[in-house]
């Protein structure tokens, strides 16, 4: 069993558009992402969040469920997304052309 001098901190974190939140932590050696997540309870203050199917990250970057945490990192909880960033640039760039702020050959600036 760990020891309770071998636990450290990391902070769990979740935003949307409107607020965002971070809960800091103590965790023992060999815990896990969801483990994390779960003991913040941030689901609580975000009933939108299904822990079952979240998408997790550390510094922007994915993890799985079942990756283990090292001090020094943070659970991030990711949000769905609402629109695929492709289509959301594709659409821009064309809404430019259309309005002649974008050359219509290049894409480049008019």
């Amino acid at each position: 069993m760990p020891n309770e001098a071998d636990r450290f901190a990391v902070d769990v974190v979740y935003a949307t558009a409107q607020k965002q939140k971070v809960i800091p932590i103590n965790v023992a050696p060999g815990t896990t992402f969801i483990e994390a997540a779960r003991r913040s309870r941030m689901a609580e203050f975000f009933p939108e969040i299904d822990l079952d199917k979240v998408k997790l990250g550390t510094f922007s970057r994915a993890v799985e469920h079942d990756d283990v945490l090292e001090p020094g990192m943070r659970v991030e909880i990711y949000r769905p997304l609402i629109a695929d960033p492709k289509d959301v640039r594709r659409k821009r760039a064309e809404k430019a052309k259309e309005e002649g702020r974008a050359n219509k050959i290049t894409g480049g600036r008019a």
